[in-house]
């Protein structure tokens, strides 16, 4: 059932089928669902969410940026599918671009776009404001992308956060997408980069014991607050997740957080900001397509704004999935040339964008 959107539907009759069934990655919005049969789905790897239009969880005129603590209010008493994430997640999939309305849902959706299309607005502001004169002024941010599926406890895992640390320790703020895998890993780094290096490594082992935040996201999110009660001061970064992909619920490492209703739109704020230059950590095809993305925009641009456009990984980027011999035929004779890299190390990546 992976993919899978089901919305409203009295499935009380139909466990049997439902058991025999693999509901990992499946979405199950406002379903009519026994106390037990919910709890085994969620348990098996699907979302099981309540609509909460009801509890208004959209606030399309807020001022400031999003925090973990705001995101998972209430975590530690209940589910994951209880905090406000989950719920204007739920909102989301149950008002935002749903075929075969009738008139009254259709109305209801208009009114929910218009409410979307406000907060993202919002948001936009309130990371400009954050980005010139707020929490993340003062020091150039550094984007860091790359994969949501990356483990903790993995290799890559480890790196993404030897990343972040450096980039902090070179004076810049790290960036990310907002969600699990490379990105957690590079906001912890960041965040932790106050801390000796030995301090890292011990977090890295702690949060192993939940690898990512399939099945149960709410785990996954404690084990991340569990490091930030044992450290509450931290390096300020940034994370711009999107409420359009619910596999990806917000990493707790990023203290300031813009939360998009639009991917397209959180994907170009995202490389805007990222005025330091971006480190592309190996990943699938949101990765490759936030490569070119960047690419466009330094290809078309003015030469001396053109920011450093870093692939890790010359394994991965040359023979798995081959963007790097097409990055660098594109930036011959454009602004990009010279600017783009392939590199192995934290130090190869500091020295391509200048922090070495």
């Amino acid at each position: 059932m992976r993919g899978w959107h089901v919305y409203g539907l009295d499935l009380s009759s139909r466990l049997g089928e439902l058991e025999r069934l693999d509901p990992a990655g499946a979405i199950f919005v406002d379903c009519v669902l026994p106390d037990a049969a919910a709890a085994t789905l969620r348990r098996r790897g699907a979302y099981v969410v309540q609509d909460g239009a009801e509890a208004g969880p959209v606030d399309s005129e807020r001022e400031q940026l999003y925090t973990p603590q705001e995101l998972y209010a209430g975590l530690g008493s209940g589910p994951y599918e209880d905090v406000p994430d989950a719920r204007i997640y739920a909102w989301a999939r149950q008002h935002l671009g749903v075929s075969g309305m009738d008139a009254e849902q259709a109305s209801e959706s208009r009114e929910a776009t218009r409410v979307a299309a406000l907060h993202d607005h919002a948001i936009g502001a309130a990371l400009h404001a954050a980005v010139e004169a707020g929490p993340l002024s003062g020091a150039p941010l550094v984007g860091v992308m790359g994969g949501h599926s990356l483990e903790r406890g993995s290799e890559g895992f480890a790196a993404a956060a030897q990343l972040g640390w450096a980039l902090a320790a070179a004076g810049a703020r790290v960036a990310t997408g907002g969600g699990p895998g490379a990105m957690e890993a590079a906001n912890l780094g960041g965040y932790l980069q106050g801390a000796p290096g030995a301090v890292l490594e011990e977090e890295l082992g702690l949060l192993a014991s939940v690898p990512g935040p399939v099945p149960d996201p709410g785990a996954w999110a404690r084990t991340g607050f569990e490091v930030l009660d044992r450290h509450p001061v931290g390096n300020e970064g940034l994370g711009v997740p999107t409420w359009f992909y619910g596999h990806e619920p917000p990493n707790v490492f990023s203290t300031q957080i813009a939360k998009y209703f639009s991917n397209a739109q959180r994907e170009a704020v995202l490389l805007v900001v990222a005025s330091g230059g971006t480190v592309v950590m190996p990943g699938a095809a949101g990765t490759v397509q936030e490569i070119f993305q960047e690419a466009c925009e330094g290809y078309y641009g003015a030469r001396e704004k053109a920011a450093p456009l870093v692939l890790w990984g010359s394994e991965f980027w040359t023979t798995k999935l081959p963007a790097w011999p097409l990055l660098l035929a594109l930036s011959i004779g454009s602004p990009l040339e010279g600017k783009v890299h392939l590199v192995d190390s934290v130090e190869e990546a500091l020295a391509a964008l200048g922090l070495g």
